[in-house]
């Protein structure tokens, strides 16, 4: 049940933060459900970090409004840096 518990958050928090993040990132269903379980461990570790344990659960993929809000934060991280690699040079 865990397992489900963590692709629904990625599900959730992936395309929430691909609707929030400006211009285009691209990447099918399964990509958006990757980048929302990534956000969620990276929002969980600084929820836990910075916050004192307030995102600790999205780090594991429980489905509360923080651990979306820490998880959807994460996603947005990682997709700003995954544009900052991707990025081409003209």
């Amino acid at each position: 049940m865990e397992f489900l518990a963590w692709i629904l958050l990625g599900l959730i928090a992936g395309a929430i933060a691909k609707a929030i993040y400006p211009g285009h990132q691209g990447g099918g269903i399964l990509a958006t459900i990757i980048l929302g379980i990534l956000g969620a461990l990276v929002g969980g570790w600084l929820g836990n970090t910075l916050f004192g344990g307030v995102g600790a659960g999205a780090a594991v993929g429980a489905l509360t409004i923080p651990s979306i809000i820490f998880a959807v934060l994460g996603a947005i991280i990682l997709l700003f840096i995954w544009g900052l690699i991707t990025r081409r040079t003209a």
